[in-house]
């Protein structure tokens, strides 16, 4: 049963636990507004309910593959406290200038993507960022809508594991048109999956299909796959949730090479070419 409305009530119910009658379902009613300087035409949210699956690689991938495509692509880096795109990128912590108007201008890469990330406006790219969930929930918001984002096609934010405060704060403030669910070979995987499922389910956030990282290992020699991880049940998963598989990505010495060199633009991979047809249909 709903309870009254709390004299205390601040009448923002994305912060407020209560179960009160004024509390409302329409995701709509918070979303947050860009700057009118800016534009953004459709935002990909890549998500997964654990940590360590590789969400910040394909976040990668895909801004490189729609950039590649002829889409003006732009990455709003999401995991304010572990924050890895700009190194996958080559880029420095100095990467962000800001307008006279006070609008923060993201670092571009060297083939033209857009980034915005905590790691950019640290002193030290190895600073912590030691900040509770709250403050790191305004951040999201403030890359959002205290950045210039020009003229972008797509935008892919990169964030933390779970369903906690900023996959919320993702869901309720921008205008997420799809999510794509990072997994990884390991059996649990279908519970993790469920999670972040169900979690877009109720925010009525459209889920674009699965893409398993680490799903096998290519031998160099014979080209045998060997399943590192053990057998993949994405397959599986992606048919009892009705998703589609957008990509396997394999364990590949040259991903690990051009993302420590900060040349992930310059891998060579038909990997994701599903994934973006998949989002260029969107």
């Amino acid at each position: 049963m709903m309870s009254e409305v709390s004299e205390n009530c601040t009448h923002d119910c994305s912060s407020c636990k209560e179960n009160c009658s004024s509390r409302t379902t329409d995701r709509t009613s918070f979303l947050e507004p860009l700057n009118p300087a800016s534009s953004v035409r459709k935002v990909i949210g890549i998500v997964s309910g654990k940590g360590g699956v590789g969400k910040s690689l394909v976040t990668s991938l895909l801004a490189v593959k729609m950039n590649a495509r002829g889409k003006h692509t732009a990455i709003l880096d999401a995991d304010i406290t572990g924050p890895s795109i700009p190194k996958s990128f080559g880029l420095g912590t100095d990467g962000v200038s800001v307008t006279p108007e006070g609008l923060m201008v993201p670092a571009t890469t060297a083939t033209g993507i857009d980034i915005m990330s905590a790691n950019l406006l640290l002193d030290h790219d190895t600073d912590p960022v030691i900040w509770r969930g709250p403050v790191i929930a305004g951040a999201v918001k403030q890359f959002w809508q205290e950045a210039l984002w020009k003229n972008v096609d797509y935008m892919f934010v990169d964030m933390p594991p779970g369903t906690g405060d900023v996959p919320l704060t993702v869901f309720q403030s921008l205008p997420v048109d799809g999510i794509i669910i990072v997994t990884s070979p390991q059996e649990l995987v279908s519970m993790i999956v469920g999670k972040a499922v169900n979690m877009a389910k109720k925010m009525d956030i459209p889920i674009v299909g699965l893409v398993e990282n680490m799903s096998y290992l290519e031998c160099p020699d014979c080209g045998k796959r060997i399943s590192v991880f053990g057998e993949s049940h994405i397959d599986e998963i992606a048919k009892e949730s009705g998703l589609p598989v957008l990509a396997k990505l394999p364990i590949a010495p040259a991903i690990a090479e051009h993302v420590d060199a900060g040349t992930i633009e310059y891998l060579d991979e038909t990997w994701m070419d599903e994934a973006a047809d998949k989002l260029l249909a969107l």
